[in-house]
């Protein structure tokens, strides 16, 4: 009896697997082809999302963690979502950082009387009160403050550091307080990291080491960088007089946002996409990282609007204070970890000609992926999937082993270092053509992984459409 039940198991499995279709990268392709070309033709013909990207940089600016400003955008992003009769819309409460500028004032006092452009790095602690008067040590790396360190005691420490890369140029952004402070450096001034400066300021985040004393730390443009490199080399000593107010006070309160395209089939589960709605104070976050949110929001928005949805759940999310906390990506990680995300994508690399989405997922999904690989290269002749993905604001979700995905773009110049951080990041910035690019790369691929018809969590494969 057993031995008959046994092949009248086998004999029902085997009729069941030679009727299903194999999910593989050649399924991917012939299956979407023709829905992502509807989807890429929908997203280009549509200008609302630079317009909505430039709405959020114009009317609510600068957004900084722990602003009022950064509120009211994320209040405005929750209205529209609603508006626009998405599921779910959500302000998940976060408590952010909340560093305050204060007052910076920087004046070069010998040779020569000028003014010295400057920005304090976010988390920096202030000068005294009646700021520091100090002599200058120029160095160009680490290595050259090393080797100079008894010079560095009581002095104020300048990086007149080359922008070769930002994953170079950064570290003295980061951790140039900190060194310049193990030698006794009362302060400490990184050239701006960017490729070109014009006179202009970058911030960004620095680090402390709670093992070695604080002490403030600040950006100058290149040319006052430099110029304080040529008198030193001529065998000037540049002195200084540097006034910084700035403070960190209570955490304060702010949101995540979010909102959902329903799954047909599978609602529970769910691919979150999106970028971070927070930008530096000094910056209205154009390329960094408005776009990114928007992006996210207009796959939603265009899906619904060509009455489709995969499988499963599409979530935007606007995440928040990636800038100088990452609260908004570990929030969410706290709050959401229970539910089973498929994937989460990050769009934080700047508006420009997208080239790869990345995937860190397991190999055999790497593969059956493959198939949209010929679908983005009718947005980009050159695009690709390419193994690897993740980001700062998905980094908490990716350690809970979900599956990672970004986009990546083609800045071969460095461009988006020009305006990053600063400024000069403003939705002008942004090429709108190049946006919706960037929009139908990341709605072919999330749409197409968040409806395969295999149990992407456990890999079984599940009933075609």
């Amino acid at each position: 009896m057993k031995k008959i039940n046994y092949l009248l198991i086998v004999l029902i499995l085997s009729i069941f697997s030679s009727k299903a279709e194999v999910i593989d990268s050649a399924y991917v392709y012939n299956h979407y082809s023709a829905v992502a070309d509807k989807i890429i033709a929908k997203v280009m013909s549509d200008s609302s999302a630079w317009d909505r990207m430039a709405y959020m940089c114009d009317m609510f600016g600068t957004r900084f963690s722990g602003s009022e400003s950064l509120n009211h955008s994320l209040q405005w992003s929750y209205n529209e979502m609603k508006k626009d009769g998405l599921a779910n819309p959500t302000l998940e409460e976060v408590m952010v950082p909340n560093w305050k500028r204060g007052k910076e004032e920087c004046e070069l006092l010998f040779p020569k009387s000028k003014n010295i452009k400057i920005s304090a790095l976010g988390r920096s602690v202030a000068t005294p009160e009646n700021g520091i008067d100090a002599e200058v040590l120029v160095v160009k790396d680490f290595d050259d403050l090393d080797k100079n360190a008894i010079f560095a005691k009581g002095k104020i420490v300048v990086y007149n550091v080359k922008f070769l890369n930002y994953g170079q140029a950064v570290q003295y952004r980061f951790r140039g307080a900190i060194a310049a402070a193990k030698y006794g450096a009362v302060a400490s001034l990184v050239r701006s990291v960017s490729p070109v400066s014009f006179d202009k300021l970058h911030t960004g985040v620095m680090g402390y080491d709670d093992t070695i004393p604080k002490i403030p730390h600040a950006a100058i443009t290149h040319e006052d960088a430099m110029l304080m490199q040529r008198l030193q080399d001529r065998g000037v000593i540049p002195k200084l007089h540097l006034h910084l107010t700035c403070q960190t006070l209570e955490d304060t309160l702010s949101y995540n946002v979010y909102s959902e395209l329903t799954g047909t089939a599978i609602p529970n589960e769910i691919l979150a996409l999106g970028g971070h709605s927070d930008s530096w104070d000094l910056s209205s976050g154009a390329h960094d990282d408005a776009s990114g949110c928007i992006a996210g929001w207009q796959v939603l928005k265009v899906l619904k609007e060509m009455g489709i949805a995969p499988r499963r759940t599409l979530r935007s999310v606007f995440w928040v204070n990636e800038e100088n906390g990452t609260r908004g990506g570990e929030k969410y990680a706290e709050l959401h970890k229970n539910e089973p995300h498929v994937a989460v994508l990050e769009f934080d690399s700047g508006v420009f000609t997208p080239s790869a989405i990345g995937f860190n997922g397991d190999s055999t999904y790497f593969e059956i992926l493959k198939g949209i690989e010929p679908l983005l290269k009718r947005i980009d002749k050159d695009m690709i999937l390419r193994k690897g993905g993740g980001g700062v604001d998905i980094g908490p979700m990716m350690r809970l082993g979900i599956t990672g995905m970004s986009l990546s773009t083609n800045d071969f110049a460095d461009e988006y270092f020009w305006y990053h951080h600063g400024p000069a990041d403003t939705p002008e910035k942004v090429d709108p053509m190049t946006f919706n690019k960037c929009i139908a790369a990341i709605a072919v691929a999330t749409y197409i992984y968040a409806d395969l018809p295999i149990n992407v969590i456990e890999h079984e494969q599940i009933e075609t459409k």
